[in-house]
């Protein structure tokens, strides 16, 4: 194996609390801990070391809500943080730094407003910017799922890539939530395309299994939210990867 698998844990907020949502769909959430900070600490004594925060009460919203989490969170570990979840403007994603975030996690405003992204990547540096790519057969799909664009995956990739983006969350939509496994044949090709790129693969992980498929195929990280709140990976699993 030519490198370790970086696992990311995934907590998605809906009135500050951590929940799951599946496919993306509001009226299908399970709440899964009423304060995420104790959830945070966990895995941080697993060794973890960094967490992607997700606004869903702002990305419904088009502008960031949880605020408050992502700076408790910051403040009582020491997880690297990425937030995402309604930044869409200037003072949003100051905000969201002022807060203690180190990167940012954006899509729908890299896929609608692509001049403004790119002067954010310009303003904050493109190592503090993650892109999201939300990918259905290839295609781009924007604002939570809801939306379906035009836009090539590939293509889009290409773009960023250009403009210095390195770091993209690339979610296969049709297998985010639904515990049937990661597309790993997806996250190749994108490597094979873009080998220096940071790739996150998300959605679909659903054992541990996935995990190590991932690792042997060179997929760099990893999100991974239900399935550690399910059970079906459980936290020591994470501490004896992090570990070995």
């Amino acid at each position: 194996m030519s490198h370790k698998l970086d696992i990311i844990p995934a907590i998605d907020l809906i009135d500050g609390k951590l929940v799951r949502l599946s496919q993306g769909d509001y009226a299908q959430k399970t709440v899964y801990a009423d304060d995420p900070l104790v959830i945070a600490k966990q895995f941080e004594d697993a060794g973890i070391k960094r967490l992607h925060l997700v606004d869903l009460d702002g990305a419904k919203v088009k502008h960031v809500v949880n605020y408050g989490v992502l700076d408790r969170i910051v403040s009582n570990t020491s997880l690297v943080v990425d937030f995402g979840g309604g930044i869409q403007s200037d003072e949003d994603l100051q905000k969201v730094f002022d807060h203690g975030a180190e990167m940012v996690t954006c899509g729908s405003i890299a896929v609608k407003e692509p001049e403004k992204f790119t002067s954010w990547i310009e303003k904050f540096g493109a190592e503090r910017m993650i892109l999201a790519a939300d990918a259905k057969n290839k295609m781009i799909a924007v604002s939570g799922w809801q939306e379906d664009s035009k836009v090539p995956l590939f293509d889009y990739l290409q773009d960023y890539t250009i403009k210095g983006i390195t770091k993209v969350l690339c979610t296969d939509i049709s297998k985010d939530g639904m515990m049937q496994g990661p597309n790993t044949e997806l996250y190749r090709e994108i490597i094979a395309q873009f080998p220096n790129m940071e790739l996150i693969a998300s959605g679909g992980v659903s054992k541990y299994e996935d995990l190590v498929a991932l690792e042997e195929a060179n997929i760099p990280s990893v999100v991974v939210g239900k399935a550690i709140y399910e059970g079906t990976i459980s936290i020591e699993q994470i501490y004896a990867h992090n570990s070995k």
